[in-house]
């Protein structure tokens, strides 16, 4: 299995491709699966699904992303990537080479499951959210998934470890940006017009205070990167722009952080409009399932802390039961850097951690 699984990652490595439009990676993918027992769907461009259909009445689902990033990779291998200012450097072609190798499985295997299985090849997970997009075609209602495992490489976990987490481990995220709107007026006559900067800087500053008031038994994070306002030295300026990040933990700490927001802002002059876009919710693992997991997965870590990044999985989550897995690569490198790499042999470790789920569920009711 495992030269397999190398040659699907170094081949995926070097046709990266970003967001949506994957045509290079949706070709490799299906000629890939073509000759194997499944039937192939593409609900949005792109997306590749795979579905070995027992004539079962439940389907686990197994999904890996597809999409690239825009950086130059700076490696030395053999398999560098081909497309310049594109590199997977958050793994998705490891993931993309579990699932196949999964599929490599089910060729000879699938028959013997009491389960159908449907592996999902996902565009956009870095932007602007395909998971989002595949979950409105319908699909997991047509081919009535019931769970549905997911797996990250992870670079701060020792090579080959396998981690998870009950409830909530990866954060809901959203961009904030806040348009505040002011008046002219010469330095001089500063009375006559409305700061901007000014405002910006009280509101920020105000923000930051009240923020110490909340609890942070449910974690969050709001903080702003950017600061942009006026024009010239001597004139008050009449517009300025904050941008940030929102990240929690949950739906009502998240919800309770924009009225903040929104409230502070009522209390100061000029015009505030606020642009703060969907982002992705939770990653919420279902803890009932993971509780069945640890009874035959005993080699499972349990993670003690949440992440505040994001992952699209969640989107998944939101229709049925599911958990996400980080895989540990043991190197240290950070996820989205030009550098990063890892030993393949830790893909043998994800998709014999699938097999197990599968071959559990061989008498699931």
């Amino acid at each position: 299995m495992l030269d397999k699984l190398r040659t699907y990652r170094q081949d995926l490595h070097q046709i990266p491709e970003l967001e949506l439009e994957l045509p290079q990676t949706q070709a490799y993918l299906l000629n890939v699966l073509k000759d194997m027992p499944c039937q192939l769907y593409s609900p949005i461009g792109s997306s590749v699904l795979a579905f070995f259909d027992n004539h079962k009445e439940k389907t686990i689902a197994f999904r890996s992303d597809m999409d690239a990033l825009p950086v130059e990779e700076k490696t030395d291998c053999p398999f560098k990537s081909k497309h310049q200012g594109i590199m997977h450097a958050c793994g998705h072609d490891g993931h993309m080479a579990m699932a196949l190798g999964l599929a490599d499985y089910l060729k000879d295997n699938y028959s013997k499951l009491d389960v159908n299985v449907l592996l999902i090849f996902q565009p956009g997970e870095e932007s602007p959210g395909g998971a989002k997009l595949l979950c409105e075609t319908g699909f997991l209602d047509t081919f009535h998934v019931t769970q549905i495992y997911g797996t990250h490489l992870w670079p701060n976990l020792s090579k080959g470890v396998i981690a998870t987490k009950p409830g909530p481990m990866m954060a809901r995220s959203s961009e904030v940006n806040i348009d505040i709107h002011g008046k002219k007026s010469h330095a001089a006559s500063y009375t006559e017009g409305i700061d901007a900067l000014e405002i910006g800087a009280a509101y920020l500053t105000e923000i930051y205070s009240r923020l110490k008031q909340i609890p942070t038994h449910v974690p969050y994070l709001l903080r702003f990167g950017k600061m942009d306002s006026g024009e010239i030295r001597n004139v008050v300026s009449d517009h300025t722009r904050l941008e940030g990040t929102l990240r929690a933990l949950s739906d009502p700490v998240y919800d309770q952080l924009i009225e903040l927001l929104k409230t502070t802002a009522k209390k100061y002059e000029g015009t505030f409009t606020f642009d703060i876009n969907e982002g992705y919710p939770p990653v919420t693992n279902d803890e009932a399932l993971v509780q069945e997991l640890l009874t035959f997965l005993p080699d499972i870590v349990l993670l003690k802390h949440h992440e505040m990044i994001t992952e699209d999985f969640s989107w998944y989550q939101q229709y049925v039961p599911g958990v996400f897995f980080f895989l540990g690569t043991g190197t240290g490198i950070p996820l989205h850097n030009d550098h990063f790499d890892f030993d393949e042999s830790i893909l043998e470790t994800g998709v014999q951690n699938y097999i197990q789920i599968l071959e559990h569920y061989k008498s699931i009711d």
